[in-house]
């Protein structure tokens, strides 16, 4: 009987990267948005463009309801 693979108990050396472990099990559980934002909000720089754009967004719209609805 042949035995299955299990990549758990695999005795040869493991070549594995530990930054693209956490990205496979994301791929895995199918939570790659999850993550992708995860990494994006830990990173300053795309935090500061994230609240940089919802603060865009937001003004424009008020600007538009504020010039459609009361103007």
């Amino acid at each position: 009987m042949a035995e299955v693979y299990d990549p758990k108990k695999s005795t040869q050396p493991s070549q594995d990267w530990a930054g693209l472990r956490e990205l496979d099990e994301a791929l895995a559980e199918n939570r790659l948005t999850e993550y992708r934002i995860k990494k994006a909000w830990a990173d300053p720089i795309n935090r500061i463009v994230t609240i940089a754009v919802c603060l865009i967004l937001a003004v424009y719209v008020g600007y538009v309801m504020l010039a459609d609805f009361i103007l």
